[in-house]
């Protein structure tokens, strides 16, 4: 069985950065799979769930209420390993089109108050699972990190 793209990526080499993983045509339209990576793989501790969890609420809510991308925005979630996350849009995009996007989304989940969109037992199927000063750190960490001032380095995944 072959390898399925993703795990082809040297992942010793790999830092925080948003990079194309994929596109896919579906019809006429191109899907851009991004790779929002936000910690260093297998030399830094992974995102724990309730963080995870809580920056995917904010992200999805963020995303799907944007003027310009809420109709682009086919999925954002995290990814298995806990070190980032997916962002499905729908166009033919590079990593550096949606800079501007990420830094005003990660900006929306640091400077976020107030309840956890959809963090009721109504709504989430694991609502206690939160942790929105944890996921604020993050964002904030992402954005002065990697974010503000992002280059080519962490734009292009490394050969």
């Amino acid at each position: 069985m072959e390898k399925i793209a993703s795990f082809t990526i040297d992942h010793i080499k790999l830092q925080p950065g948003i990079y194309v993983s994929r596109k896919d045509t579906v019809g006429a339209e191109v899907i851009t799979t991004f790779d929002l990576r936000m910690t260093s793989p297998n030399e830094e501790p992974v995102m724990n769930t309730a963080e995870v969890h809580t920056i995917e609420h904010l992200a999805a809510t963020f995303l799907r209420n944007h003027p310009m991308y809420k109709d682009k925005t086919i999925y954002f979630g995290p990814m298995g390993c806990r070190t980032g996350f997916y962002l499905l849009l729908a166009g033919d995009y590079a990593s550096k089109d949606i800079v501007p996007l990420m830094i005003e989304m990660y900006e929306f989940i640091r400077d976020f108050e107030g309840e956890v969109p959809g963090a009721s037992p109504k709504d989430c199927g694991n609502y206690l699972d939160m942790n929105l000063p944890m996921a604020k750190f993050l964002a904030k960490r992402y954005l002065e990190n990697v974010l503000y001032g992002i280059d080519e380095s962490r734009l292009i995944y490394p050969e």
